[in-house]
């Protein structure tokens, strides 16, 4: 996802008078800026790491769905619909199959040494921000049975 995107997403929310819109969006620039600056990038901010502050985003928006009571149907309302904009931006990810195939064609040598941790160890770097590491864990957990 470009920064660009975002950003203009934001404006066309104005421009629309969508509030609700516009305020998950401006927070998810505003995390992207504050991640950014930490990182040390003031201008050219990359895919990648607007990627990696979506995908944050996304989870704590999941955690917050998950966590609110039901009774508080409102806001349970208001935190699925964060969630659902936040999806709209977030990077697709792989499937289990895809992952599976991946491990199959470029980690042969590691995983045959059915080392659930050395495994782990050499296929994160490759698919971080890319697939879920729960997902990754389960795949390689049946890998090295």
């Amino acid at each position: 996802m470009k920064y660009e995107t975002l950003h203009n997403d934001m404006v066309a929310a104005m421009k629309a008078h969508d509030k609700e819109r516009k305020a998950v969006i401006s927070t998810l620039l505003a995390d992207v800026k504050k991640a950014a600056i930490d990182a040390g990038i003031r201008d050219n901010i990359g895919e990648e790491l607007v990627d990696q502050v979506i995908l944050k985003s996304q989870k704590t928006a999941k955690e917050q769905l998950d966590s609110c009571p039901d009774e508080r149907a409102e806001l349970k309302a208001e935190y699925q619909y964060n969630y659902d904009v936040i999806c709209e931006y977030a990077p697709k990810m792989m499937t289990e199959d895809e992952i599976r195939k991946l491990l199959a064609d470029s980690f042969a040598d590691v995983i045959s040494t059915k080392n659930k941790g050395q495994i782990m160890k050499a296929v994160m770097p490759a698919l971080k921000g890319k697939a879920d590491g729960k997902v990754i864990s389960s795949v390689v957990a049946d890998l090295c049975k």
